[in-house]
C-alpha cells in the first residue's frame, strides 16, 4: 500500500480528521505522535503516522507570506 500524505484537519476525541487531496478521511488518534497538531503535514503509511516537518514548515511560511502581503497598506 502507498504512503498518503496530507494535513491534519482536527482531532475529534479518539480521531484525527486528515485532509488528502482535498478530502477528509478519519484515522485512529492512537497512531500519531502526540505532538501532532492541526495543520502538520503528515504521512501515513498503515499504522504508522509520520510529521513531515519539513513540509510543514514551508506550508506556515507560505501562509505567513500570504497574511503579509494581505495587510500591506
Amino acid at each position: 500500500m502507498k504512503p498518503l500524505k496530507g494535513i491534519i484537519d482536527r482531532f475529534e476525541e479518539d480521531i484525527a480528521v486528515v485532509e488528502i487531496d482535498g478530502v477528509t478521511q478519519d484515522f485512529q488518534k492512537r497512531f500519531f505522535p502526540a505532538a501532532a497538531k492541526p495543520g502538520d503535514f503528515v504521512e501515513i503509511n498503515g499504522n504508522q503516522v509520520t510529521i513531515l516537518h519539513e513540509e510543514t514548515e514551508k506550508r506556515r511560511k507560505e501562509i505567513e507570506e500570504l497574511m503579509d502581503e494581505l495587510w500591506e497598506d
